[in-house]
């Protein structure tokens, strides 16, 4: 049986308007993740992956650059999220 590990993480600096969130699902389903991505009020994004230890712990790595444009300043990362049913990656939309 197959480890899943999830993980929620929030992305600041210049990473609205510069098609983060699509990259984020391009990125997350390469890799077979489950979960979502989602730009919050704040000018942050927010998204939360869920699959394989090592395919998570590569998410989170690839969000700390970002798509061609992103400038990101910070990413903080918890264990834990809400992942939606169905094992596909979805932009969550406003």
């Amino acid at each position: 049986m197959s480890e899943t590990r999830t993980i929620s993480v929030i992305v600041t600096g210049r990473v609205q308007g510069v098609s983060y969130r699509a990259w984020t699902q391009s990125e997350a389903r390469a890799r077979g993740l489950a979960g979502t991505v989602r730009n919050r009020d704040d000018g942050s994004v927010e998204a939360v992956f869920s699959g394989a230890p090592e395919a998570v712990a590569e998410m989170e790595a690839l969000c700390r650059s970002g798509p061609p444009g992103a400038r990101v300043a910070e990413v903080t990362a918890r264990d834990g999220g809400d992942v939606p049913t169905g094992g596909a990656f979805r932009i969550l939309r406003n």
